[in-house]
C-alpha cells in the first residue's frame, strides 16, 4: 500500500485521541503554542533523562539487557518528538492530554527491581528486543509524522501498517511485557498497566478523528485490527 496524505483540513496523526470526535481547527495563539511546545519537550526530555540514570545505574549494577531495551524505545519518542514535523491543526481537549499524560508517565516512572524475575534475561531479552524491534519498524513508516498530540500529519499505510492500524502501541505492549517480567514490583505493574490501558483507548479515541478522512476509512477496511491481530 502507498503512504496516503490526508486534505489539511482534516485533523490525520497517528497520536491520540479526542472528545467525540470533535478537532479543535483553530489555530492557537503563535507565543502560546510556541511556549507550550517547548515547555512539553522539555517536560519529555528531563522525564527521560531521570530514567535514563536509573536504567543505567541499574545495569552497571546487575547487567540487566531488558531494562536497557526500554530505556532505548523511550529514546525514540525523545528524539522523534523533538524532530516530529510541525502544524497548526492539534487537538487540544482534555481527554487527549489526560492519555498523553498517562500514557508518557508510565514507562519513565518504572523502576529496576531488585527482585526475583518471573522469567530469566534469555526469555525476557528476546521479548523485550522483539517489542523494541517493532516499535523501530513503526516509527521508521512514520517518520516526522509522529507526534504525540493529534494532528494533520498525514495517514500512514506502508510498513507494519499494513498489518495492525497501531504497530507502535503493538511495540509498546511487548517491550513493557518483558519489562515487567524482569522487573515484578507492584509499582512497575501499575505504570505499565495504566499506560498500556490509556494506549488502547488513544487507539480507539484516535481513530475517531482519523476516520473523518475518507482515506484512512479505506485504510480501515484493507487493515482489520488496531493493535493485536485477531485480538483488538
Amino acid at each position: 500500500m502507498k503512504r496516503l496524505m490526508a486534505p489539511a483540513k482534516i485533523g490525520t496523526a497517528g497520536a491520540l485521541g479526542m472528545d467525540l470526535g470533535v478537532l479543535d481547527t483553530t489555530p492557537a495563539q503563535p507565543r502560546v503554542a510556541d511556549a507550550a511546545d517547548l515547555i512539553a519537550r522539555f517536560v519529555i526530555i528531563v522525564l527521560f533523562t531521570l530514567l535514563a540514570i536509573r536504567i543505567g545505574a541499574d545495569f552497571l549494577e546487575t547487567g540487566k539487557v531488558t531494562n536497557l531495551l526500554l530505556l532505548a524505545s523511550e529514546a525514540l519518542v525523545v528524539v522523534l518528538t523533538v524532530l516530529r514535523r510541525g502544524t497548526s491543526v492539534v487537538d487540544r481537549s482534555h481527554r487527549a492530554r489526560v492519555l498523553t499524560a498517562i500514557s508518557m508517565m508510565g514507562p519513565v516512572l518504572v523502576q529496576p527491581a531488585a527482585v526475583t524475575a518471573l522469567a530469566p534475561e534469555l526469555a525476557t531479552v528476546p521479548v523485550s528486543a522483539a517489542g523494541f524491534l517493532v516499535v523501530i519498524a513503526g516509527k521508521l513508516s512514520l517518520g516526522r509524522s509522529f507526534g504525540l498530540m493529534p494532528a494533520n500529519r498525514g495517514v500512514v499505510s506502508t510498513g507494519l501498517y499494513r498489518l495492525v492500524r497501531h504497530p507502535i502501541y503493538m511495540g509498546y505492549l511487548i517491550t513493557h511485557a518483558g519489562f515487567l517480567a524482569a522487573n515484578p514490583t507492584f509499582l512497575n505493574l501499575v505504570m505499565l498497566v495504566a499506560a498500556d490501558l490509556a494506549l488502547m483507548w488513544r487507539a480507539v479515541c484516535e481513530e475517531q478523528t482519523l476516520s473523518q478522512d475518507e482515506a484512512y476509512r479505506e485504510y480501515q477496511q484493507v487493515v482489520r485490527w488496531r493493535v493485536v491481530p485477531g485480538v483488538f
